[in-house]
């Protein structure tokens, strides 16, 4: 046997050939048993038949995506593309470097074909020499029976995927979703003869537009993310005592929810926003180096994602000390009037943006009420007046699933403009932000930022409120809520 070496930058591994004899032998063998069939993927095979109608006698490429650097040779925690996630049902950090291939039949319809990377046996240099794909370093993997097992599509190994691409080139119109993984795209586009104009783009819509209405399996997964996410919310308000004993109490705060976003699911939905004070009127403050401290408020926006990568987005602006003082009260009941009146306008045939437009027309009401418009509510709503944004100058509303903004690439006249539906999903969450430096605003209501945030579907009649469900909303609520979870924590401060 001769002698191995591996190099990776400025690093060689020596193998000598008694380690490489030594470490084949000896293992146990692998489970016979096939795994059981994720339970979304056995959803996702009529969210494959419904693009495949959309494209009939097309050839559909839906990457994965790759390993994404952070820093040096480490990467960050791999995620799927989404829409790779929604075809296949694979959740977690499955499946990196793999591709879906949609191949049009002769019989109609498509022929749905998993590429991705399986194991290798023990006796080959992989198993302990290559730290992206080695058991030694990332795990067992699946073996192509296995994967097809757990996803219910045809596998074959990802060596063959450019054979395949260049089979029977020019007999069908290709597409393939570009930004997913630009070394597939590379190949795609090296085997097709020619871009016909608008095509990966056509693809890359109605992606993200299949994803608009929740099928029932969606549903459910939304509202598990939303329970799990008030686990985190009350594990947060607990260890408030804390957050308040020990300094950097916003770093605090998001930790506390990292760490049950963790354990029971795959992560955060999103980058957590936990901001104390006047951190609050910063939109997406996710520095949360900040003091947490008593008297103030803390906007906390978080959302667990599910293994099926399904996530909550779910804002509330709590008083630290469990008390809302008489002037956070103040904008938090105005905020609350707003928001509620954008949850009554999530009725089918309604449009997203009347949503946008029910909760704003509060939030004018409400500052021309306190003297902070320089012209009437109704003058500052009209489009050529817009002065209110200045304290809100962010949307009501996003629709929410496998992605925190889900179906982003949706077209407008679907989207903002387009009409609800039963089966959607979408967030509700105005909010009031008076920055501690801005002088229009009565210097009792400066550094005051509330938003309150919840995910609503859409249903045939009454909006379900389903994160309102394990999640108080109104001040007295909160507040008695919060009272026995405050107790508890003080129970157990810990000076670090």
């Amino acid at each position: 046997m001769s002698e191995k070496q591996i190099k990776s930058a400025n690093r060689v591994s020596y193998w000598s050939p008694a380690f490489v004899e030594f470490i084949q032998k000896d293992w146990a063998p692998y489970s016979s048993a096939l795994p059981a069939q994720l339970e979304n993927s056995k959803w996702a095979a009529a969210r494959r038949e419904a693009l495949s109608q959309l494209f009939p006698g097309d050839r559909i490429v839906v990457p994965a995506g790759g390993q994404k650097v952070r820093n040096n040779d480490c990467d960050y925690r791999y995620r799927p593309n989404t829409a790779f996630a929604h075809l296949t049902g694979l959740g977690t950090d499955r499946e990196p470097d793999a591709v879906l291939l949609l191949e049009p039949t002769q019989a109609g319809g498509h022929e749905a074909v998993l590429y991705f990377h399986p194991r290798v046996a023990r006796n080959e240099e992989e198993f302990y020499a290559d730290s992206r794909y080695g058991e030694v370093w990332v795990g067992q993997r699946e073996s192509l029976e296995e994967m097809s097992a757990l996803t219910g599509i045809r596998t074959e190994s990802i060596d063959l995927l450019d054979n395949a691409l260049r089979d029977n080139v020019g007999s069908a119109r290709v597409r393939v979703l570009r930004e997913a993984d630009p070394d597939v795209t590379a190949l795609v586009d090296a085997t097709r003869e020619g871009i016909a104009e608008g095509v990966d783009e056509q693809l890359r819509i109605a992606l993200s537009e299949l994803r608009l209405v929740k099928d029932e399996y969606e549903v459910e997964q939304m509202r598990q993310a939303c329970k799990a996410t008030a686990r985190g919310f009350e594990a947060v308000v607990t260890d408030f005592p804390n957050a308040l004993a020990n300094g950097r109490g916003e770093r605090w705060v998001e930790g506390i929810f990292g760490l049950h976003a963790r354990h029971q699911g795959n992560a955060v939905g999103y980058d957590t926003i936990a901001a104390a004070g006047d951190h609050a009127n910063t939109l997406h403050w996710i520095r949360n180096d900040g003091e947490v401290r008593d008297g103030d408020m803390i906007l906390l926006d978080a959302g667990v994602e599910l293994d099926s990568l399904f996530t909550a987005d779910v804002t509330r602006t709590l008083p630290i000390n469990g008390r809302f003082s008489p002037a956070q009260r103040q904008v938090y009941e105005a905020v609350l009037e707003a928001q509620q009146a954008g949850i009554d306008a999530c009725k089918p045939g309604n449009l997203q943006s009347d949503v946008h437009r029910a909760a704003t027309a509060v939030i004018a009401r409400y500052l021309e009420q306190w003297g902070l418009l320089p012209v009437s509510a109704e003058e500052a709503l009209d489009k050529e007046g817009g002065q209110w944004r200045r304290w809100m100058v962010h949307g009501t509303s996003h629709h929410l699933g496998i992605d925190v903004h889900d179906c982003a690439h949706a077209l407008r006249e679907h989207y903002a403009d387009g009409p609800l539906k039963p089966g959607m999903c979408i967030t509700v969450e105005p909010g009031i932000y008076f920055k501690s430096t801005d002088l229009l605003v009565p210097e009792e209501l400066r550094g005051i930022g509330v938003r309150i945030e919840d995910d609503i579907i859409i249903t045939e009649g009454e909006p379900e409120n389903i994160s309102a469900a394990y999640l108080p909303r109104t001040p007295d609520d909160v507040e008695a809520w919060m009272a026995p979870l405050l107790d508890a924590g003080r129970a157990n401060v810990k000076q670090w």
